[in-house]
């Protein structure tokens, strides 16, 4: 291998194109092979790229480069290289080294362009087609960076470089090249996707901070762009047509993207975003007439592409048709034209990698289309996504279709109400009666999920339609969507329980469902039904008209009652033992006893037996273990049944005596069940006796499931748990993001204007350098969880009066951090800092696990850089004639000197910023907290300014003062579960949820209580908070790193605010503090007046035991005393000096009585403590 590269280098260093190609060539296989080829690279900058050669071999170097790591001296030979290259004679070399600008790193590229701006532009104007479509294509990818917009906000006259770059961009797609024309169609597409979604910077792991400027400077570049192609938009659409057909697909987005801009109004809010004082002098974007036409000419245009035989083709037209036949006045047809092209190319079996985007785009735009399309695709959509391989993408489509099932059925019943035709196929029942659909629901095992997706999916779509619909302000697909839900519902509160009723009706088979121990989507099931019984109080048999019941009512509760009697028929083939116990609460709880016929009392197939059968088969369950079911809740549960079943009605008294009877004596009950047992007995038993007393072992119906299968994975090992988790999250996410998303940076900004919160303000800089460094260097970071990332952002200021050369910043990683290249390090090189000019540089690493880590930065400079010898060669003129010293005296650098090397202190990342906010109720935090293994209690300590008053009984609303140390933690990546308050004592307790980067669960409480000193100043008092902090986490390596340095993590979550407090210290204090109040308490006693009323036999033996007492305080030393009787002492002195009245119940004053309680409680707990701790009390 050494022999091959050396042959390869030699081959480099020879001055013919041929040979140097080949080597280059065998490089580039070498690196495909994987290995490292860092050292041919270096010989290929040296010299190829800074060295004349063809335009071949450049293009093959820069390949190469591409394809390794080069070193920043390397970089910034290939810099000077490419600075060479743009004024060489040869267009086509100069096209090659414009190619290599996309590849150049960041903190390199601003000051190559601002160099070179002249010949960039001039590559503009050349004859070359070659070196116009290679500038195009380039700048399109460069100029739409985030690297790029940060660099034009720091330097306006960068900015209108770009900004005139973009422009000849734009005139380039009326180039007379076709290759140009289709690249720069694309550039300005790529613009556009970028202001949509940033996915090009990502990619490139750029992180921008959305500043008002950085904004303003992207929307003017967008609506300048708009503008352009909304004038040109004829011109535009004649070019892209003579294209040849493999590129015309590129001209079909940013046609559509301006024309969709400007008709739905949005280009107007870019140019209020851009803040230019062109945007009042642009042309108006029109009357609506011209607006309609212009989206009408576009889909003209469009058109007769769907019948194209490229398949990509076909989809790219029928994707933005589609967004078209959004737009204000737009058709149906449109959409159904492009919904049936995209589902052609399903057929035909073509295109098969973007079968997740066929679907998505199909769902995602099912309400463009009229009822009875959107009733006819229906079947044949459920079987396309029942095929998609990607859970989320099957997730997303489920969601579309299960919303899609609603709207059609409201729209289509409140049509009839309102006196249209009605429609065949609209209701729930005749879209999902497909045969292989109602197989699956209807057979008892199944190998697939999708069945569970499809109930689960069903059922949460109705509980979003039984919540208030979102208020729309922009127009556009979701308002349509809403629009029609509310029209359906007819803004009624009970209208959504319709389609639910017919939901409930078609997925009924689920209960029978064997899901290899699953419950979660018979869990919905079951919640959804409770909740239309409680609603129609079901409980109550069918209203009557004369009860002022309506048809539609009448209809749905007979329906309802009709279910229930199914229900409890498929009692005796449910098939999962979890569920058995979950589906008798489900029906007895709300079944019409009242209206069963008392003529069937024997019959084994009468209702209640049945009940009362299968609660006999939960409570005699031999054979349940842990895994199948979970024996105490069932049992909980079916006693719960047993009582309010026998207190509703007398047979079913009876029938549940006697099984009770034989549950408690039998060996199967604990004490706990034999107790509870005893007293619904009792309960029944007066019920029975008292018919008119019912309500003393029955309640109302609440619509509960308390069966609630909201834990998390961490409390189970078994796996079909950990499914029903996954399950459950997808589902959720899908549904969330389709009913109540988020909206995306751009819809905010849209809607709200510069005004809104997504406008962050950057993160608060560290100085790094020594107060008497020659250059100062401060950083920042920003975090991207989502690629597990973090950025370091750094500002280096030249100190010093001369300019300096050249400076060298050296980046090192401890803990977690690592760089995506794999290198140890990274060196940022700089050159030509002038005094006193900020210059920006960055660096990006990946973290890989939870760990307190740290950026480590060294600066070098080097003053004597550039003022070395220069060199051995040169002395004499037969040099002249040798290639070999002429191409060493090319590639000659001048002499870098020593370097100074600066320390800065490291750059710390918290461990929070590898935090996220974990959304959880307050009932879920508290089952899951005992479960979580790792703890670690500690103690942290702050003060507050105000005095007890303004603290506790002043503060009624607002803020307290005394959480004014754990104001910071708002800021932090916490969610707040809940929070609990003690106004009066200055006390608290705060619980908050996390999750780290990696999915391990953190939960945080912290307790308050307040401690008042005495040591008044200008009339106000200092108060020291002691908080206990508890921190529990489900894995011991995320504890571990939190209890490694607690103080650091007091100061990560409350900047610096709260000072941790060893336990020696806090037994320490607590000694204090107890030996004080004994010393009040003695002092109390000695100011007692001597004048006493004659004291009873009880009460002298009390004081001569608090006299004991106050002997063994004064010999004894003590360790610790409660919070508690801290507070009680300090209400004491407070009300000193208060003179009360005397008592009426007792010949104590009310202070003796205070005094006396106080004392015995301080001693009782010094008791206590001798006794924990072993000390013998003499």
């Amino acid at each position: 291998m050494d022999i091959l590269f050396a042959q390869i280098q030699a081959d480099l260093r020879s001055n013919d194109a041929l040979r140097q190609s080949g080597a280059l060539l065998q490089a580039l296989q070498q690196s495909a092979a994987g290995r490292d080829i860092s050292v041919l690279a270096k010989s290929a900058c040296e010299e190829i790229v800074a060295s004349p050669a063809s335009a071949v071999c450049k293009k093959l170097s820069f390949d190469l480069i591409r394809s390794t790591r080069l070193t920043a001296d390397l970089w910034e030979t290939v810099c000077t290289g490419i600075r060479t290259d743009l004024d060489f004679p040869d267009p086509d070399v100069t096209a090659a080294a414009v190619s290599i600008l996309a590849a150049i790193p960041s903190y390199r590229l601003g000051k190559l362009i601002s160099d070179c701006n002249k010949e960039i532009s001039s590559c503009f104007d050349s004859n070359s087609d070659n070196l116009r479509y290679s500038i195009t294509e380039t700048l399109g990818c460069v100029l739409a960076r985030d690297d790029m917009v940060i660099l034009c906000e720091n330097n306006v006259n960068l900015l209108d470089k770009v900004s005139n770059w973009w422009k000849r961009i734009g005139q380039n797609m009326l180039d007379r090249a076709d290759a140009v024309s289709k690249v720069a169609f694309e550039s300005v597409g790529r613009l556009f996707q970028e202001f949509d979604s940033k996915r090009m910077s990502r990619l490139a792991g750029d992180k921008l901070v959305d500043s008002e400027n950085s904004l303003a400077i992207r929307s003017n570049w967008v609506s300048s762009m708009v503008d352009f192609v909304w004038k040109k938009r004829n011109v535009l659409m004649s070019r892209s047509l003579i294209l040849p057909i493999e590129s015309f697909r590129s001209a079909v987005f940013p046609l559509v993207y301006a024309v969709k801009a400007v008709a739905s109004g949005s280009v107007e809010v870019f140019q209020k975003l851009s803040k230019s004082s062109l945007s009042a002098s642009r042309v108006e974007s029109g009357n609506n007439a011209e607006k309609l036409v212009g989206v009408s000419d576009v889909v003209s245009h469009l058109a007769p592409f769907l019948a194209s035989l490229d398949p990509a083709l076909i989809f790219e037209v029928g994707i933005n048709m589609l967004c078209l036949a959004d737009v204000p006045g737009g058709k149906p047809e449109w959409a159904s034209a492009s919904i049936t092209a995209i589902l052609t190319l399903w057929d035909r079996q073509e295109f098969s990698a973007a079968r997740e985007s066929i679907v998505r785009a199909v769902v995602t735009n099912l309400h463009l289309l009229d009822l009875h399309m959107q009733v006819s695709l229906f079947k044949r959509l459920l079987l396309m996504v029942r095929n998609l391989r990607a859970e989320s993408d099957r997730m997303h489509a489920l969601a579309c279709i299960c919303r899609t099932a609603l709207c059609v059925d409201l729209f289509a019943k409140e049509s009839v109400r309102r006196g249209q035709k009605p429609l065949p196929g609209t209701d729930i029942a005749s879209l999902f009666e497909d045969v292989r659909i109602k197989d699956d629901l209807h057979s008892i095992t199944s190998k697939s999920l999708f069945r569970e997706e499809l109930v689960a999916s069903l059922v949460e779509s109705c509980f979003q339609l039984s919540l208030p619909l979102p208020e729309q302000k922009n127009s556009g697909t979701e308002s349509r969507v809403i629009g029609a839900l509310a029209y359906g519902t007819g803004y009624g509160a009970l209208n959504w329980t319709e389609p639910a009723l017919e939901v409930v009706e078609v997925c009924r088979p689920c209960v029978k469902w064997d899901c290899e121990g699953r419950t979660y989507a018979i869990d919905c099931y079951l919640k959804l039904l409770v909740r239309l019984c409680h609603i129609y109080d079901t409980r109550g048999g069918v209203k009557r008209v004369k009860d002022g019941a309506s048809q539609d009512q009448i209809l749905n509760e007979t329906r309802l009652q009709n279910l229930q009697r199914e229900l409890v028929k498929d009692l005796l083939l449910v098939n999962t033992p979890r569920i058995c116990a979950r589906l008798i609460w489900s029906v007895a709880e709300h079944i019409d006893l009242e209206g069963l016929d008392p003529l069937l009392a024997d019959d084994p197939e009468d209702p209640l037996n049945i009940i009362i059968t299968n609660i006999h088969k939960v409570l005699f369950d031999m054979d349940s273990s842990a895994n199948t079911s979970n024996r105490l809740q069932d049992v909980q549960a079916v006693l719960l049944c047993a009582q309010r079943l026998g207190s509703r009605h007398p047979r079913a008294g009876q029938l549940m005596t006697k099984e009770l009877e034989e549950f408690r004596n039998n060996g199967l009950a604990d004490s706990v069940n034999k107790h509870q047992c005893r007293l619904i007995l009792q309960r029944i038993k007066y019920v029975t006796n008292h018919q008119e007393s019912k309500w003393s072992g029955v309640s109302e119906t609440r619509g509960d499931y308390p069966f609630s299968h909201h834990k998390l994975t961490v409390q189970f090992y078994e796996a079909s748990a950990a499914q029903d988790r996954k399950l459950e999250g997808l589902v959720h996410k899908a549904i969330q993001e389709l009913w109540r998303p988020d909206p995306s940076e751009l819809t905010v900004l849209l809607t709200k204007g510069v005004d809104s919160t997504f406008l962050k303000v950057p993160p608060s800089a560290y100085t790094l350098s020594g107060s008497s460094d020659p250059c100062y260097v401060e950083a920042y970071h920003l975090a991207d969880s989502s690629d597990g990332k973090i950025t370091l952002q750094l500002k280096v200021l030249n100190l010093t009066e001369l300019e300096l050369n050249r400076v060298d910043i050296r980046v090192g990683l401890s803990g977690a951090l690592y760089f995506m290249d794999g290198s140890p390090q990274a060196v940022r090189q700089l050159r030509n800092l002038v005094s006193q000019d900020p210059v920006l540089c960055s660096v990006t690493v990946g973290v890989s696990h939870f760990e307190r880590s740290d950026l480590w930065v060294q600066v070098l400079y080097y003053p004597f850089y550039g003022s070395g010898a220069s060199g051995e060669y040169g002395e004499g003129d037969y040099t002249e004639n040798d290639p070999q010293v002429m191409r060493q005296k090319q590639s000659l650098r001048p002499e870098l000197g020593e370097p100074v090397v600066l320390r800065c202190q490291p750059y710390k990342i918290p461990l929070t910023e590898l935090l996220l906010p974990h959304k959880i109720s307050p009932v879920e935090y508290f089952r899951l907290w005992p479960s979580l293994p790792s703890i670690v209690e500690y103690t942290g300590a702050y003060t507050y300014e105000g005095s007890g008053f303004k603290a506790t009984a002043a503060q009624q609303y607002g803020a307290s003062p005394f959480l004014s140390g754990l104001k910071s933690l708002s800021s932090k990546p916490f969610h707040k579960v809940c929070s609990h308050i003690l106004r009066t004592v200055a006390g608290f307790q705060l619980c908050f949820a996390a999750k780290t980067w990696y999915g391990g669960f953190v939960g945080m409480m912290i307790f308050g209580a307040s401690e008042v000193s005495r040591n008044v100043d200008l009339g106000d008092e200092t108060t020291t908070m002691m908080c206990k902090f508890v921190v529990r986490a489900s894995d011991a390596s995320i504890i571990k790193e939190i209890e490694s340095d607690l103080q650091g993590w007091l100061d990560d979550i409350t900047d610096g605010d709260v000072e941790y407090m060893p336990e020696d210290e806090v037994k320490i204090a607590a000694v204090e503090r107890l030996r004080i109040s004994m010393e009040r308490i003695a002092l109390l006693k000695a100011a007692q007046p001597s004048a006493q009323p004659p004291k009873s036999d009880d009460e002298s033996e009390e004081s001569q035991e608090e006299d004991e007492g106050e002997e063994k305080e004064e010999h004894e030393s003590v360790e610790k005393k409660k919070k508690k009787k801290k507070k009680n002492e300090n209400e004491t002195d407070e009300e000193d000096g208060k003179p009360k009245g005397p008592s009426t119940l007792s010949k104590l004053t009310a202070e003796e009585a205070e005094h006396r309680a106080l004392q015995a409680a301080v001693l009782q707990e010094w008791h206590m403590l001798c006794k924990e701790r072993g000390v013998k009390v003499h």
